[in-house]
């Protein structure tokens, strides 16, 4: 079933998926970590500004616009996830809370958020 082995701990399973390195448990039945708060993300800076940012890197040269810094709950995020996708005419995705856009879509979405009430700036290239 499960291997509680100290001396050489199964990490993945194909049947279980990731396993607890302390319990040997399947991470989702894993009681050693619901106790501790989780680390805060040190990439996604909410602090009320929402930041448009350009990004290349990993994407084969393909530029992508990533709205950061959106404190909102997950259905308000796909909601406008999918009014600033219609307002660019391109596609998207939602990935941990940031939305990214196809594209350099940040002259169209400056004026946008900020008409919905958020402090937008352009941040990066």
């Amino acid at each position: 079933m499960y291997n509680s082995n100290n001396n050489n701990p199964t990490v993945y399973s194909t049947e279980f998926g990731r396993i607890c390195k302390k319990c040997g448990k399947p991470e989702n039945q894993c009681n050693c970590k619901k106790g501790k708060p989780q680390k805060p993300d040190n990439k996604v800076i909410k602090d009320g500004v929402v930041r448009l940012r350009l990004e290349r890197k990993g994407r084969g040269g393909k530029a992508v616009t990533l709205v950061e810094g959106l404190v909102l709950h997950e259905t308000g995020l796909k909601e406008l996830s999918k009014e600033l996708k219609k307002i660019c005419g391109t596609g998207g995705a939602l990935k941990n809370g940031i939305i990214e856009i196809q594209g350099d879509q940040r002259d169209k979405l400056l004026p946008t958020l900020s008409d919905k009430g958020f402090v937008v700036k352009k941040a990066g290239g």
